[in-house]
């Protein structure tokens, strides 16, 4: 079982500095000098963990994904993205919310043996979605995904959901449900509208795919005369609670308009490669434009893992290769892209590991080979390492995985086998 009570972290690295932190009541209490006395009175049963040889960063913040695709890995490969999407959304067609529910349960052991402790869901069935996620000591994000087609009686169904799962989740926790559309392309333009004043008026994110491929971009420009960031713009979509998913083809007009509507642009390497929608994502245009430049890893189906330490390396290689220039896309930009920036995205605080904050940490060991080198730290942790350097998992103050045990695991994959047979999508 996941403890839930206080946790003393002792002499753990905090940037760079030997420490005692102290958890308790989902805050980070006390952080000290390692061995010096707390401030903070522990109370009996306090979990106390030797972190030598060990380094605390808080936990990621994947901020694009569609959980429940971990039952869809491979169910799409060497396709172009047309034909890629016809296929998953053949198989979408079939699924329902049990087949959402242990997905995601699935999602979420991958996500904690990551580092991933917070996740923006874009998928079907938010409800089981949000429920397996909780119940496995994450922080979900879940949109309800309206997607019409232009069908007027599509569209009639679509509002009524939303405002039913609105109603739903304000049983949940504070912040953990947002409105979504798929797509400019797969959504008419009055029902973008209504769902964005919809997000607006309830004070939700707003959750969308934007100039994700060249066809995309093209397309709205022969129909519209206009860029798909510049149609949401004259729509009002854009502002500091769009998160938009991809931003990869962008002129420099886009950029200007991202930026000065302070939208959260998610960066979605390894899915963007091999789908072959491109690889010259505009980071630092975009930074300097003054968005928040984020990072996701996108559904299974397209990326085939949660991984965000893979992610990330693939981001800066990428971004350094194409630009001829290896200084972009530095260590402590990469980093915040993968936690502060989507904390604050998601509206969840300043995700530090600092007395007061959320206690959302990561507890990695350094006693491999890849750790070996005086490198700095996050050198190591991000180009060397793998995943599996990360040994414990803290989410909200509750130790959710503990030296690479999640609760559960077992019984999960299990009826995620089960339901994979029943659903038979292969």
């Amino acid at each position: 079982m996941m403890t839930m009570g206080a946790i003393l972290l002792k002499n753990i690295l905090l940037d760079g500095q030997p420490s005692d932190i102290y958890v308790d009541n989902g805050l980070v209490c006390n952080v000290v000098s390692a061995g010096a006395t707390l401030s903070a009175e522990m109370p009996a049963g306090t979990l106390i963990m030797d972190c030598t040889g060990k380094v605390a960063v808080p936990g990621f913040v994947n901020m694009h994904t569609h959980a429940a695709m971990s039952l869809m890995r491979g169910l799409g490969e060497d396709m172009l993205f047309r034909d890629w999407i016809d296929r998953i959304w053949n198989v979408e067609s079939r699924i329902d919310d049990e087949y959402v529910y242990w997905g995601t349960k699935v999602a979420c052991i991958e996500m904690l043996k990551t580092g991933t402790v917070a996740f923006n869901d874009h998928y079907w069935f938010s409800p089981a979605g949000h429920r397996a996620a909780s119940e496995m000591g994450l922080r979900p994000v879940v949109s309800y995904v309206v997607i019409d087609r232009n069908s007027p009686g599509e569209a009639a169904r679509e509002k009524e959901q939303l405002q039913r799962m609105y109603e739903e989740s304000l049983r949940w926790e504070p912040h953990s449900f947002a409105a979504g559309f798929h797509a400019i392309y797969s959504v008419s333009e009055e029902m973008i509208v209504w769902t964005a004043e919809f997000a607006r008026s309830h004070g939700l994110k707003l959750h969308f795919h934007l100039s994700e491929t060249e066809d995309e971009v093209r397309e709205c420009r022969r129909m519209r005369g206009l860029s798909p960031v510049q149609y949401l713009d004259r729509l009002g979509v854009l502002g500091p609670d769009a998160i938009a998913a991809h931003t990869l083809w962008l002129d420099e007009s886009d950029i200007e308009i991202l930026g000065r509507r302070k939208v959260n642009c998610v960066h979605n390497i390894n899915s963007n490669l091999k789908l072959a929608s491109g690889y010259r994502f505009r980071y630092t245009e975009l930074r300097d434009a003054g968005a928040n430049v984020c990072i996701g890893t996108d559904g299974c189906a397209s990326s085939n893992n949660m991984d965000m330490l893979e992610a990330m390396k693939t981001s800066a290689i990428v971004q350094k290769a194409w630009r001829g220039d290896p200084s972009s896309m530095p260590l402590c930009e990469l980093m915040d892209m993968a936690t502060v920036n989507g904390a604050k995205a998601l509206g969840l605080g300043t995700w530090k590991i600092r007395e007061g904050d959320s206690a959302d940490i990561l507890i990695v060991d350094t006693g491999s080979s890849f750790f070996l080198s005086d490198a700095p730290f996050l050198a190591n942790f991000i180009y060397s390492a793998h995943s599996d350097c990360i040994s414990s998992v803290i989410s909200r103050g509750r130790l959710v995985m503990k030296d690479r045990k999640v609760e559960g695991e077992e019984e999960i994959l299990e009826n995620a086998r089960r339901i994979l047979k029943k659903a038979a999508l292969n």
